[in-house]
């Protein structure tokens, strides 16, 4: 039991990994963009946005890096998942200041532009639910799986990679004008 527990973990954490690689190249391709992203949070103060936005690519990038190879460096995979479990929790708190200053508008910055969301209590459960792993796995002692368990640690990260993505696609279509044009609201009627 403990052996599929860590390979379900080290699955998780490779699939994070996939994530925040991701994540990190999007956001540097989109690097001019992501100035505004991130000053538009209003948690940082002015002369610290710029250098934020520029280092959080590379950071995202190298945490991905870092938890991909959890399967062949187990200190180095503990390291990166509990970075990548502390960023998660990191961003999930600046959406929740947000959500509680009546900010709900601003964009989450964790789509692609053309995946534009806006802050919501859901986007925080779901970096709530993602760091609770990464956790778990940086708290785990070293593993190194064999053959079969290595394949479906892999699989099982492509699964979390492909299931986040779907979340993200799903989120961002019900916030879109093209869904509240499908499901107008309806006004009760008096009579």
């Amino acid at each position: 039991m403990a052996a599929l527990l860590a390979t379900m973990l080290l699955g998780f954490g490779i699939g994070a990994g996939l994530i925040f690689a991701f994540a990190g190249l999007s956001h540097w391709r989109h690097r001019r963009l992501l100035v505004g992203v991130v000053g538009n949070y209003r948690l940082l103060p002015d002369g610290l946005i710029a250098p934020v936005a520029g280092l959080l690519p590379w950071g995202e990038m190298a945490l991905g890096l870092a938890l991909v190879s959890a399967a062949f460096s187990p200190l180095l995979g503990r390291a990166g998942a509990l970075a990548g479990g502390g960023v998660l929790l990191l961003f999930g708190w600046a959406m929740a200041v947000n959500l509680r200053r009546g900010r709900g508008f601003i964009d989450c910055g964790c789509g692609h532009a053309e995946l534009r969301q806006p802050l919501s209590w859901m986007l925080v459960a779901r970096n709530l639910v993602l760091a609770l792993p990464l956790l778990a796995l940086a708290a785990m002692g070293p593993v190194l799986p064999d053959g079969m368990a290595l394949l479906a640690a892999m699989v099982a990260g492509l699964a979390v990679w492909l299931g986040y993505h779907l979340f993200n696609a799903l989120a961002a279509l019900q916030s879109s004008p093209l869904s509240a044009s499908l499901h107008p609201i309806r006004l009760p009627t008096r009579r």
